[in-house]
């Protein structure tokens, strides 16, 4: 049967079994495409088109604009960090280059130089973010590991203070600055409100999104998998390892460019403090890492929560980057694999149909780890209050809460939430490893008995 034209085979397959044997195995199977991944991207999209429409505020609306163009960064990122088994502290020259560039290009075609649409502004961007791969990634790509992490740390710092050397191109300490409405509608989209500005972004997150899962598919792509893996092995087919590192620099510069382009539109300024820094692309590997680099939408998870910290938990409290270091920390201690590495093997508990017994200890872990928060939370206030807020009194607001930091009662109360929270936390602890450990024995002899039937 033809599988060009056919979406649903249904495939003859002979099992072992002793000669003379005549019964078949009948099962079906989808060409060449999968239903399964039609509906997930579906799902994005829509996701996309609807988030606006559920959330109005201007809030929530720059903080999706701001989710949009981070999960192009971040899986730019892991086109070097999670494919590539490239550990990199300097993505944030791609992505600050191409912001610079795209917000020169809008200058410039605000004042009929370049004819220019703002919807190319982003395409530009990713060519600038290219251009400065191409040159810089050839050095950057000759060696690899620990070697590689240190030299992409040395251009992102070098890079960053070259910006005080040249004010004429990256505006000085106040940046550079434009106006994204320019030249004529584009059907009737002059991107001056900020909703038309987020759907332009999900246009370009949604194609920038999928033609890099694309991409993890071609040949480049695997091959970039094997180098990740085993080097050696790949230099003795006859690869050439550098240069394979170095299409991929090349292509992860490109959509770093890209993201850049699209901050570059939603903020309408550049600044060099905030685009080059050690710091930004500190904060890529950080939250892609959280995300899962793993698996391909780990990044986006990552980028959802990089927004979060950085517009919300960042105005709750001052010490917002303790407590994400404390959260990275525990995720490198205890799931290295990411948040979307505790999702897939979770899923793969419920398709064998024992995740009903994990309710409650889920549950139970949940209520555990509230006191232990509350109290290590109360504890760091109250830390940062004396250090920074005691011109203000001895009392902190704890989300209604009172605390005196001048008496014995809060660092006392504190404390003891924080012991009682850490000794349930380790009972529950120790009861879902060993009911995890169980299942996940009764599921590897599940597998085995499905492979010898």
């Amino acid at each position: 049967m033809s599988t060009t034209h056919k979406s649903l085979e249904q495939v003859q397959v002979p099992p072992v079994a002793p000669a003379g044997a005549a019964k078949t195995t009948q099962y079906y199977r989808f060409k060449p495409w999968n239903v399964g991944r039609y509906l997930i991207w579906s799902l994005f999209a829509i996701a996309l088109i609807v988030a606006p429409l559920v959330f109005k505020s201007s809030l929530a609306l720059t903080m999706l604009s701001q989710m949009g163009y981070l999960i192009v960064i971040c899986l730019s990122y892991n086109i070097l960090l999670g494919q590539g088994g490239m550990l990199s502290f300097g993505h944030a020259v791609y992505t600050g280059l191409g912001s610079f560039i795209a917000i020169h290009a809008m200058n410039l075609a605000g004042k009929g130089n370049w004819p220019i649409p703002l919807v190319l502004i982003p395409v530009v961007g990713g060519l600038a973010g290219m251009f400065f791969a191409i040159l810089l990634g050839f050095v950057t790509t000759k060696k690899s590991g620990t070697t590689f992490a240190m030299i992409t740390l040395g251009i992102g710092e070098l890079v960053a203070s070259m910006a005080l050397m040249f004010p004429g191109f990256f505006g000085g300490e106040g940046g550079v600055t434009t106006d994204r409405v320019y030249g004529r509608p584009f059907f009737g989209f002059t991107f001056g409100p900020q909703i038309q500005v987020y759907y332009l972004i999900a246009v370009y997150c949604f194609i920038c999104t999928g033609l890099m899962y694309a991409f993890t598919g071609t040949p480049l792509g695997r091959i970039l998998n094997a180098v990740r893996d085993n080097p050696e092995r790949v230099e003795f087919i006859g690869y050439n390892t550098q240069r394979v590192r170095y299409f991929a620099f090349i292509i992860a510069g490109f959509f770093a460019g890209v993201g850049g382009g699209l901050a570059a539109i939603n903020f309408e300024i550049v600044n060099a403090a905030d685009s080059l820094n050690a710091i930004r692309s500190g904060g890529y590997l950080l939250f892609t890492f959280l995300g899962g680099a793993v698996f391909f939408f780990g990044p986006i998870i990552g980028a959802v929560l990089l927004v979060f910290a950085s517009v919300l938990l960042s105005e709750l409290s001052k010490a917002w980057q303790l407590y994400f270091g404390l959260v990275f920390v525990f995720m490198v201690m205890f799931a290295p694999g990411g948040i979307a590495s505790l999702v897939m093997m979770n899923l793969r508990v419920a398709k064998f149909g024992k995740f009903n017994r994990f309710w409650g200890l889920y549950g139970a872990l949940l209520l555990a780890a509230v006191p232990v928060v509350v109290g290590a939370a109360a504890l760091i206030e109250m830390i940062y209050h004396i250090q920074l807020n005691s011109a203000l009194g001895p009392t902190l607001n704890f989300f209604g809460a009172a605390l005196d930091t001048s008496g014995f009662s809060s660092w006392f109360g504190a404390v003891v939430l924080l012991a009682a929270g850490l000794g349930i936390l380790e009972v529950v602890r120790r009861r879902f490893v060993r009911v995890w450990g169980q299942a996940q024995e009764e599921i590897e002899a599940e597998i085995k008995r499905r492979e010898l039937a």
